[in-house]
């Protein structure tokens, strides 16, 4: 079942209806079997549940009208949990608004003035439970691949590139990209992570048909627009919904601004992410939060270096030579967790190699230690690079700090990355950590630059404690 689908917006819309009703009726009970003290001066006289029937239909048909009205059903793709709340106070207070007005002129003194307000709280109460349940549950089946639209992508270029790390940043789009296509020989052919390359667009008539796709979506130049009326005729006389995104003369989707005046819009170019006031302001999170995480850490990291020292010989830090904002080299540090000599052997263990692009990375690496294949699982290992926060060579949240071997191979896009600090945590390490291929994590990096926000890096700083205790896709 598709979550927008007609079906369900009922199910949705009878569900909410159920819970308003029986909001209405705790806030009931509360008033008049609870004996709550009566508020705004009321005396208090009991009255049955029945006497407040006709109150009940009103409010509920009221409400379901007003979330039609505010955009609940159904709710814009993409939307936060946050939206969506904000979209049920919103409503819920109007409506609630708007019956104490019609019944201030009417009059009924059964009404209560204190049931408006235990109902109000209720209703908004149950319908965010509701809908931080369902959120939970939906993200599950689409792990399973119920619930979300296969989507193939026509351009693999930076348009088409911007698309899949918004889908690969926001799973709760509900898209699942079966592939895309491209005329270029060499992108028409060449994987991006687990995103497969299907060939060019000849092959478009085949492909809609043995993959079961829902939607086609075009990312071509506007100068290839003869080759994109084509391609929609093609999805329309099969059936397939296509869906264009306008490459706006080649600039980069994240510097698109876009306002209307009057319902006609207007497309601008906005200012870059983090300027001076953002780096200001995330140098002041970097401070403050490195200082308290090694006063939280101080004692843990003393234990850390004791299993160090009696686990196995050699220093208990590790330095390494890093790549930091726009290239330039830094030494970073962590505690170590393989054996010395360690680097030396990389070569002899290619072949075992379980990474895709220029990383490295062995489930079971033979060189590890016993507490350092703990400390890799919990990321504790890179509890010393707050100092590198502290000197200003690395932020709290950031991409990873890649070692200068892999950024010599590097593909163009892939040096966006390198566009702000690196940091201890980041987008990549909540979202699946070594789990995902090289090129999502790029993909997630780029969306974490051009996104960012001071509550994006509290947000990835929260998701991040759950990930290191549970050693979600570590090792």
């Amino acid at each position: 079942m598709q979550w927008h689908s007609r079906r369900w917006l009922l199910a949705q819309a009878a569900l909410d209806a159920l819970l308003i009703n029986i909001a209405i009726a705790i806030a009931w009970y509360i008033r008049y079997e609870l004996e709550i003290s009566p508020s705004f001066g009321e005396g208090f006289f009991y009255h049955p549940y029945t006497a407040y029937l006709p109150l009940a239909g009103l409010l509920t048909l009221l409400l379901l009208f007003v979330f039609r009205l505010e955009g609940l059903y159904p709710l814009a793709r993409g939307q936060s949990l946050l939206d969506e709340i904000y979209t049920i106070v919103n409503g819920t207070t109007t409506a609630i608004l708007l019956v104490m007005a019609f019944t201030f002129f009417v009059r009924p003194l059964v009404f209560s003035r204190a049931m408006y307000v235990y109902a109000a709280l209720g209703i908004i109460l149950l319908l965010s439970l509701v809908r931080l349940i369902e959120r939970q549950i939906f993200a599950r089946l689409r792990q399973w691949g119920i619930g979300v639209d296969r989507v193939l992508i026509v351009g693999a270029g930076e348009v088409g590139r911007a698309l899949m790390r918004n889908i690969v940043a926001r799973p709760d789009l509900g898209y699942q990209v079966v592939g895309f296509v491209d005329d270029d020989s060499e992108r028409g052919h060449t994987d991006i992570g687990r995103f497969k390359a299907l060939g060019g667009t000849n092959g478009l008539p085949t492909l809609l048909r043995e993959l079961s796709v829902d939607s086609v979506i075009i990312t071509l130049p506007w100068s290839a627009r003869e080759k994109i009326i084509g391609l929609m005729d093609l999805c329309q006389r099969v059936g397939t919904v296509a869906k264009i995104v306008p490459d706006l003369f080649q600039l980069s989707l994240s510097h698109v601004a876009i306002d209307e005046v009057g319902g006609i819009p207007l497309i601008g170019v906005r200012e870059t992410r983090l300027n001076w006031l953002d780096s200001v302001t995330k140098r002041a999170i970097d401070l403050v939060g490195s200082l308290a995480l090694f006063l939280v850490f101080a004692p843990v990291m003393g234990i850390i270096v004791l299993l160090i020292r009696l686990d196995s010989p050699g220093p208990v830090i590790f330095a390494q030579t890093r790549v930091g904002q726009n290239g330039r080299r830094f030494t970073a540090y962590k505690f170590r967790s393989m054996r010395v000599g360690a680097e030396e052997e990389l070569s002899m263990l290619n072949e075992l190699n379980e990474a895709t692009g220029p990383l490295f990375k062995i489930r079971h690496d033979p060189r590890r230690t016993r507490v350092g294949g703990w400390l890799r699982r919990t990321s504790l290992d890179e509890l010393p690079q707050l100092w590198n926060v502290l000197r200003g060579e690395m932020s709290l949240v950031g991409p990873r700090p890649a070692i200068p071997s892999e950024v010599e191979q590097y593909r163009d896009w892939h040096r966006r990355r390198l566009d702000i600090k690196p940091g201890i945590t980041g987008l990549w390490q909540v979202s699946g950590r070594s789990e995902l291929t090289f090129d999502e994590m790029v993909m997630l990096d780029i969306y974490y630059i051009e996104n960012w926000s001071p509550w994006l890096d509290v947000w990835i700083l929260l998701r991040t404690i759950p990930t290191m205790l549970l050693a979600r896709g570590a090792y």
